[in-house]
């Protein structure tokens, strides 16, 4: 395989890292408004996405830094991926009532 190939896979890998940090993190917020234990999902669901991108970093990387910044600027790109993704859901599912945030 050629070096623009290797690097294409390596910046789509990124990619897929950064769709699972990012968007486990909007998953994790959004969850924790109603969650019994919001400070266990918040602090269970951050190791377990940091474990994956640490782990994803050094599996890709492998040490050499072309690799390691072509998965970061993938990374990077996938902030931008799931922001735009999440601010185009509709407010209306995103909105709670009083009775769904203290579950009452």
């Amino acid at each position: 395989m050629n070096n623009i190939a290797i690097m294409t896979l390596i910046f789509l890998a990124g990619i897929l890292l950064g769709i699972l940090f990012f968007g486990g993190l909007w998953f994790t917020v959004k969850k924790s408004v109603t969650a019994k234990r919001p400070a266990l999902l918040i602090i269970s669901s951050f190791f377990l996405r940091i474990s994956i991108t640490v782990l994803g970093f050094y599996l890709i990387g492998d040490n050499d830094w072309q690799r390691f910044l072509g998965c970061l600027l993938g990374f990077i790109t996938a902030r931008f991926i799931v922001l735009y993704v999440t601010k185009s859901i509709p407010t209306k599912q995103l909105s709670l009532t009083k009775k769904e945030i203290h579950g009452a």
